[in-house]
């Protein structure tokens, strides 16, 4: 959901995480989704719903180079983003896209194709560093000025692979880390994301920007991260693609930290063929992160491999026997769903694990609040901010108050600068319990119903933006299990309710993500349930 969601409240964190990090507005009646908004805003445009594959036909075909979908994408962000529907997804522009487009024009004329990214433009979230004209903020005050001196890993395989990175994306700020009533996409640098279908509802956190961004047709794919929920939240209620690899799969080399436990970078996309095609692009072993190491052998250049229509055939997929919330019509999405599964073959058993997983929220906090304040400091000592610890950037909020904090405070911040070091036997107990505990518990569901994958509701429906009182998420949510185990996860639209798209998840073992893709697109292929955004201005 949006990587701190967990955080509702302290009393949420104890009740466990997944009732923090639901979705779904489930106070608006049948009636109230049937009447027409008053204000529509057009959403016609020349690149609207383009993929990277069809794209990279009208490359070759000579209809546009990529300096002139640059320039296209940039116009669709200041006529939508900026003004009219003033999505606020984008933080900045990338001053030198069309130059990097030009060149990659050039390679293209004689005859170099890099790949199927080539020339391709692309948007990253806002704490990922890039050595170049751009800041890497998390969209705080406190960080404003940083200035890449290295480019992040994954920003590098992007460069290698000929993507044009036009620009970043706003998000929750710090990544949902901040406060425990924060507005999902609000950043004191960037303001408050707006969701593309309904504009006064909540993009969820804390890849915001990147989900509303890939919704509403700004990008063709973008870059998210996530530590619990924070690619498949944003996905699913902007009715996008998003996928949270293995820990492991994807270096976070020059991301701004949360967690070395669950810390991920992943593609969000409009469909499950650019997602694994973003995916083959990141995925690589990196010598700066060593947990990447252990993805020697399991990872793929190409995850589109495992695009197959019939990937669900004789599949076993588990889904929880308790009822994920009582609202009838996200139920009836499931419903649905599961009949589209069972449609396509696949072997639905019903499982027990949920309520299991829950239990660690309390625990889950704990590790986070230790691994931000431990990472956190060991990123600001090496960059280049006015701030070099944890503790300036509380500060620095505090003398800043009205510009830094007008909304919601920063209690998350002071808790996680009041913990020990990692060797602190709290942090270590905690660990195990959580990380080490999930693991255990969900690698014995999967073995013993000989499950292929877990699947259920994403997120609901997205709630109302709300920067004085926060989130308001009710009782749909599939975020935790993945994230706190380190399991890959995809999320994949499977209808709407409210006027508000609605995903699906697929979660599996480590190092999974192929087969988990396969899945994705089998049921997309059979479902069909991406919808365009309408921008319409309200709800009501």
């Amino acid at each position: 959901m949006k990587r701190r969601s967990f955080l509702t409240t302290a009393t949420l964190a104890s009740a466990g995480l997944t009732t923090l990090l639901i979705t779904g507005c489930t106070s608006s009646s049948k009636k109230d989704q049937e009447v027409a908004p008053a204000n529509v805003i057009d959403t016609n445009f020349e690149l609207e719903e383009e993929t990277i594959a069809s794209l990279g036909e009208k490359l070759a075909s000579g209809k546009y180079t990529s300096e002139q979908l640059v320039q296209l994408y940039l116009k669709r962000i200041e006529a939508v983003d900026k003004n009219g529907a003033q999505l606020n997804s984008v933080i900045e522009i990338n001053p030198d896209a069309i130059a990097i487009a030009v060149a990659m024009d050039k390679e293209s004329k004689a005859g170099k194709s890099r790949g199927p990214l080539h020339g391709i433009p692309v948007l990253i979230k806002d704490n990922i560093d890039t050595a170049d004209k751009m800041q890497t903020t998390a969209g705080s005050l406190a960080m404003v000025g940083n200035i890449a001196s290295k480019d992040a890993f994954v920003v590098r395989k992007l460069r290698e692979a000929g993507a044009i990175i036009i620009g970043k994306t706003n998000l929750s700020e710090w990544a949902n880390f901040r406060s425990t009533q924060s507005s999902s996409g609000w950043s004191s640098r960037g303001g408050q994301t707006k969701n593309p279908y309904i504009l006064d509802h909540n993009p969820c956190g804390s890849s915001a920007g990147s989900g509303a961004a890939v919704s509403a047709n700004l990008c063709v794919v973008a870059i998210g991260t996530e530590t619990d929920g924070s690619i498949v939240c944003p996905a699913s209620v902007n009715g996008i693609v998003g996928i949270k690899p293995t820990v492991g799969l994807v270096s976070r080399f020059g991301i701004i930290p949360i967690s070395k436990t669950q810390d991920t970078a992943g593609p969000m996309a409009r469909t499950v063929t650019d997602a694994a095609i973003l995916l083959g692009a990141i995925a690589a072993i990196d010598q700066d992160d060593a947990i990447t190491l252990e993805s020697n052998g399991k990872n793929h250049k190409d995850y589109t491999t495992f695009l197959d229509v019939n990937a669900l055939k004789g599949k076993r997929i588990g889904v929880e026997k308790k009822p994920q919330g009582n609202n009838k019509y996200i139920n009836a999405l499931l419903d649905n769903a599961i009949s589209v599964l069972k449609q396509q073959g696949a072997i639905i058993v019903e499982i027990d694990y949920i309520d299991k997983i829950n239990a660690f929220g309390e625990a889950e906090f704990e590790v986070l609040q230790y691994e931000f304040k431990d990472g956190l400091n060991s990123y600001l000592a090496q960059a280049n901010t006015k701030v070099k610890n944890l503790k300036e950037v509380i500060d620095f909020n505090n003398k800043n108050e009205d510009k830094a904090m007008p909304y919601f405070k920063q209690e998350t911040l002071v808790s996680s600068n009041a913990k020990k070091g990692l060797e602190d036997k709290k942090y270590l107990e905690a660990l195990n319990q959580s990380f080490e505990g999930s693991k255990r518990i969900l690698d014995a569901v999967f073995k013993a119903n000989k499950l292929d994958a877990i699947t259920g509701i994403t997120m609901g429906p997205a709630c109302s933006i709300d920067v004085i009182y926060g989130d308001r998420w009710g009782g749909y949510s599939l975020t935790s299990p993945a994230a706190i185990s380190g399991f890959p996860h995809i999320t994949v639209p499977c209808g709407q309710a409210y006027d508000l798209p609605v995903g699906l998840s697929f979660f599996g073992t480590p190092y999974k993500e192929g087969e988990l893709i396969g899945l994705g697109y089998a049921y997309e292929q059979a479902s069909k349930k991406r919808f365009k955004p309408a921008l319409k201005a309200s709800f009501l």
